[in-house]
């Protein structure tokens, strides 16, 4: 019974951080940098200044992640810094709500630092399910996980489409008020919601995160990866095809707009898609424990090939519907079987710190895909071919993955 306490506590604060990237990430920051922060410039402008965004603060936190172990070099750090990331990135989420109209230089900063806070949680969090479950369960409590990120995701994202729809219900003047008010909805929900795993979540001592250490040591981490192949390829195949992943989910809002539909119904396409993604990725989880991880993921991998494709030619708000229910069945996953396949195929006795070079090369594949989109939709003044890059880093992380020897892949969990 502690155990399962332990196990829904961390999944809850799936649950918790999942307000920023559903309604923040995915749904209106998106909308109102376009339309409220930005005024009338040319699309292609804008979804570069936003690719721009998106890649640099996930360099920075590249860049900030190994030298934490400078000041983070103390036992039982991990819940600590997972802390405070989650305050630095609620704290600047709320800020958001200050920002006047036209003022998109503040809002760009206010909200890339917010996403520096919101990744870098996720690596202390992260690392905290190696402690939670053994192996032998890890795809269905990743999955857990996830799954729960997408039903407390919609679960907010529901009442913030309420809210705009009908404004004078809150005594609101106008939906962009509306839109705004999600900013301190989303940090109050964030902190909340991270109490459970706060209190009740143990973290084993005798493990070091890679945060935790010095550069000698970071170099000599990388080193020993490097040796190990299926670990190597891996972690390449993960880079781009997870750079896929998180340029759809920062992306999507802002190539519907492109296309000239209405946010609201993006907003409400957003929203089915969570819903979706709740029962899909416990059925991923079920998936990997009976065909395999490293199988299940390579295909998702080819379905999002199909529906990047297919999404070239949408032009309507339906299609756009059925391109989010399609997105959402296979999204939360692919994402959860990478976390729990990582955790099967590293040296147990130093999983944390293997999970936090992890979660490093997950901010590098958020770098190259919005980066690339926003640059190809400026040069080519089109908004569907920069989903050319996306089909490309899905097509070689499944590649790669494929070469991973099948006796590397999955051992039954009778004898993990």
């Amino acid at each position: 019974m502690h155990k399962q306490r332990q196990i829904m506590a961390w999944a809850l604060y799936d649950w918790a951080n999942s307000g920023f990237a559903t309604c923040i990430m995915a749904g209106f920051f998106p909308i109102l940098f376009k339309v409220y922060w930005q005024g009338d410039i040319e699309i292609t402008l804008s979804t570069f200044r936003l690719g721009m965004i998106n890649s640099l603060a996930s360099l920075a936190l590249i860049i900030i992640a190994p030298l934490l172990g400078r000041v983070a070099d103390l036992k039982k750090s991990k819940k600590t810094f997972l802390l405070l990331f989650t305050l630095t990135g609620a704290a600047l989420t709320a800020a958001l709500w200050l920002v006047s109209p036209d003022a998109w230089p503040a809002a760009a900063a206010l909200y890339g630092f917010a996403l520096i806070g919101f990744y870098g949680a996720n690596i202390f969090y992260d690392s905290l399910l190696l402690g939670v479950c053994p192996p032998a369960q890890r795809d269905r409590v990743s999955s857990l996980g996830f799954a729960m990120g997408y039903l407390g995701g919609g679960l907010i994202l529901a009442l913030h489409l309420v809210i705009v729809r009908q404004p004078e219900l809150f005594a609101l003047n106008y939906p962009m008020n509306a839109a705004r008010l999600s900013f301190l909805t989303v940090a109050g929900w964030w902190l909340i919601f991270s109490l459970p795993i706060m209190i009740w979540v143990r973290e084993d001592s005798g493990q070091r995160t890679l945060l935790n250490t010095g550069p000698n040591r970071l170099k000599s981490r990388l080193q020993e990866i490097w040796q190990d192949k299926k670990i190597r390829i891996f972690l390449i195949a993960y880079l781009l095809y997870i750079d896929g992943v998180n340029t759809i989910i920062r992306m999507a809002i802002d190539y519907g707009m492109a296309l000239g539909l209405a946010w609201s119904d993006l907003l409400s396409a957003l929203l089915l898609s969570q819903l979706v993604g709740f029962p899909a990725a416990l059925i991923f989880g079920r998936m990997g424990e009976s065909i395999g991880t490293r199988r299940a993921i390579i295909i998702g991998l080819m379905l999002y090939i199909i529906i990047t494709g297919w999404a070239m030619f949408i032009n309507t708000s339906g299609e756009f519907f059925i391109l989010a229910a399609l997105i959402g069945l296979i999204q939360g996953g692919v994402q959860a079987l990478s976390r729990s396949y990582y955790s099967r195929i590293i040296p147990p006795a130093r999983g944390a710190e293997y999970f936090g070079f992890f979660n490093i090369m997950g901010r590098f594949g958020a770098i190259l895909g919005p980066g690339l989109m926003g640059g190809c939709a400026l040069i080519t003044g089109s908004s569907r071919l920069p989903l050319l890059v996306i089909i490309i880093l899905f097509a070689s992380g499944a590649i790669l993955l494929a070469r991973i020897r099948p006796n590397q892949d999955w051992v039954p969990a009778g004898h993990r």
